[in-house]
């Protein structure tokens, strides 16, 4: 054993499977920390790159006793949770799940939590989710727990929703309608800035528990930030009209319509730029050193998110957070399925190919490769789904031809994945209950595959009935054509 390996930290991350936790993570193994992930649904981390690597506890913010469990003999508590979909009470979740959390972390005995908030100016009326990440970070630093919050404002970095948004925005619409805050000043940071001072903030010296603000080197305009985007991908110059009466809530229609962001994102978003978000403070640099060379300027930090995506180097994306509306339950086992109404479209073939060859493509469907059917039907229900507040098909997918447990898929999440045997799919978009797609693959004598081919859907009430019998003359194409041309591409 070395003397890292030694000396490391017990550490716990929570948000494991979300967009920091996610990088975080495999950066506190490499330092020689002992990780623990706690995540409502285990099965999300159970394929990642590092999840041997790490102890998983299946554990809940909103329940005590797995928090108690969860913090038993560790040294610092990494808070990496916050929700940016926003609806019903999720301010008072946010405060309930935080005070839980700082009570197990005291009653453990916990040397230190880590959280990241979110930057903002001190005198100013806050949106709805800067102040519940304030509130978040008062409830831990007054905890009794030594707390050390970081406050970051846009996160700029290959796969963040900051970055997306920007991304977005920029490629597809040479003229844009903006609101004021298109002219507030904004102090950026890089993904990689973030995840330095993370992880120097476990052994840092800390006298007291307080809060620092941490950005890059760079002060911009939003409408600057969109202009530099532009320049460094290699557009041309971008035209910006405000307009004074484009509401948060109007604007995050519009953020949803021209970008994989949801509405319901996208007006947090925007909400949170209404105010200015400059670092007050370097108060960081007397506790953790800047990074080597100093902070990443916004211009490389754009160049380096950009290239990553060129060459599928996504480690995590803003999908890998929980979906904007609840999860769906499992699909339930076969013999669950007695007494209860459930439509089902099978289909299955030989491949005249082997098993991995034909799991390459169905690992790979969707995103750029699309649905191997029908693209204009696959393009119409993602536009609809949009235009009622879903998800849609903008979101891809983070690696072309890599898939885990818990990850977006255009408008599905990936349930399930057994490789090379089992993909399943379950619907995000909206529909009037519950939808799966799957894939199952059997080797064959003479190096053939067997594929099966299922789409099972659970009505919810007579509109579920109705929606179901109104796309049946549409599946024998979309469901023959989509297994018949994943074999095709397999052979």
């Amino acid at each position: 054993m070395t003397e890292t390996e030694a000396t490391g930290l017990r550490v716990l991350v929570t948000g494991a499977t979300g967009y920091i936790g996610g990088r975080l993570a495999p950066r506190l193994l490499a330092a020689g920390h002992r990780v623990r992930a706690l995540a409502r649904d285990p099965a999300k981390i159970s394929d990642v790159p590092w999840s041997a690597d790490v102890e998983v506890m299946r554990g809940d913010l909103s329940d005590p006793a797995s928090l108690d469990a969860a913090c038993r003999d560790i040294d610092v508590v990494y808070y990496l949770v916050h929700s940016m979909a926003g609806g019903g009470d999720f301010a008072d979740a946010e405060r309930r799940g935080a005070q839980n959390m700082a009570a197990a972390a005291r009653r453990a005995g916990v040397d230190r939590i880590v959280y990241l908030g979110g930057l903002h100016p001190a005198a100013e009326q806050l949106s709805t989710h800067l102040e519940s990440r304030r509130q978040v970070g008062q409830i831990l630093l007054d905890s009794g727990v030594p707390t050390l919050v970081l406050q970051a404002g846009v996160v700029i970095g290959s796969g963040s929703a900051s970055f997306e948004m920007i991304r977005h925005l920029a490629d597809r619409l040479p003229v844009m309608t903006t609101p004021r805050w298109v002219n507030n000043r904004i102090q950026p940071i890089a993904i990689r800035d973030v995840l330095h001072y993370l992880l120097a903030a476990a052994t840092a010296p800390l006298p007291r528990s307080r809060a620092f603000d941490i950005g890059g080197p760079d002060v911009l305009r939003y409408g600057e930030m969109l202009q530099v985007y532009a320049d460094v991908a290699g557009l041309r110059r971008r035209r910006i009209l405000v307009l004074p009466v484009l509401t948060p809530t109007l604007a995050g229609l519009w953020i949803g319509l021209v970008t994989p962001i949801p509405p319901a994102l996208g007006r947090a978003l925007i909400e949170s730029l209404r105010t200015d978000a400059v670092v007050a403070e370097s108060d960081i640099d007397e506790v953790i050193a800047p990074p080597d060379g100093g902070t990443t300027g916004y211009r490389e930090a754009v160049a380096l998110a950009l290239a990553r995506m060129e060459n599928g180097e996504v480690e995590t994306t803003w999908t890998n957070a929980s979906p904007t509306r609840a999860p769906s339950d499992p699909l339930p086992s076969d013999p669950d399925w007695a007494g209860k109404v459930v439509h089902t479209d099978h289909r299955s073939l030989i491949c005249d190919a082997p098993i991995e060859q034909v799991w390459r493509v169905v690992e790979g469907i969707g995103g750029e490769h699309g649905w191997y059917s029908f693209p204009l039907a696959w393009t119409v229900r993602g536009w609809l789904d949009r235009l009622t507040g879903g998800v849609g098909l903008a979101r891809g997918r983070r690696d072309p031809q890599v898939l885990y447990t818990g990850e977006a898929l255009d408008f599905w999440r990936v349930e399930r994945i057994e490789r090379p045997r089992l993909l399943r799919l379950r619907a995000e978009m909206r529909t009037p209950g519950g939808a799966w797609l799957e894939w199952e693959l059997e080797p064959r004598p003479g190096g053939t595959t067997l594929l099966r081919q299922r789409a099972v859907f659970f009505p919810k009430g007579l509109a579920g009935q109705l929606y179901w019998y109104a796309l049946v003359p549409f599946h024998g194409i979309i469901f023959t054509g989509m297994i018949a041309n994943i074999a095709g591409a397999a052979d």
